[in-house]
């Protein structure tokens, strides 16, 4: 008599409600971004505003991942390089994003920050100034706009290798990576499932959030 199958894992939260809204708000502003960024002239100022959404989203996110749900935390899934060899070696195992998925959030996180940075003081000299851009000198805003550009590439790069990741882990190893960002949920060990988190921390990141995007919107808001 053949032994009985092992039963299937049953789905457990992994990702949160405020992580996963992150996630898509901000697969929406950057595609925003670069079509906007692409067309040019008239497009510009939805270009800026775009990039102003995303600094709000980036600051929602620093901040969850300092105070968070467990998946969230930078302590929980940064690509330390034990990791990262525990994982290529076979040895690694979690819910939350695996070590190379780690460092293609950490990467993200830097490349949108430097276009950030970068938009807010630049200067085309053509269509478009960044409501920053008289804080800082004009030489550096120019040479920032240009690397700007530049960068604007690695991350059309770096979006062709989440999604080629995204088809290998979905189509290949049959992991329901986009069920997963979209319901929170995905099978595993419910003593390691993510508990909840007190409602006023998701309500300080938004806040934050909130002021970010309006004073990369408007320095007037600091005086300048």
């Amino acid at each position: 008599m053949s032994p009985p199958a092992s039963p299937e894992p049953k789905d457990v939260p992994v990702w949160d409600g405020l992580l996963r809204a992150f996630h898509w708000s901000l697969v929406v502003l950057v595609m925003a971004a670069i079509a906007t960024g692409l067309a040019g002239g008239v497009w510009m100022p939805l270009h800026a505003r775009a990039g102003q959404g995303i600094a709000a989203l980036l600051v929602l996110r620093l901040s969850w991942g300092l105070w968070g749900s467990r998946y969230a935390r930078f302590t929980e899934f940064w690509p330390a390089p034990a990791r990262v060899a525990a994982y290529l070696s076979g040895r690694w195992q979690g819910l939350g994003h695996n070590p190379l998925g780690a460092l293609s959030v950490v990467a993200v996180l830097v490349l949108l920050l430097f276009q950030v940075g970068s938009g807010l003081v630049g200067n085309d000299e053509i269509a478009f100034t960044g409501p920053w851009a008289g804080a800082v000198d004009e030489d550096l805003s120019l040479k920032l706009t240009s690397w700007h550009r530049w960068v604007a590439r690695v991350l059309y790069a770096w979006i062709g290798l989440h999604l080629a990741a995204i088809a290998l882990h979905s189509l290949v190893k049959r992991h329901p990576l986009l069920r997963a960002m979209w319901t929170g949920r995905r099978p595993g060990d419910p003593a390691a499932a993510a508990a909840g988190v007190p409602a006023w921390r998701a309500g300080l990141s938004l806040l934050l959030a909130v002021l970010a995007g309006a004073v990369a919107a408007s320095p007037r808001l600091l005086g300048f």
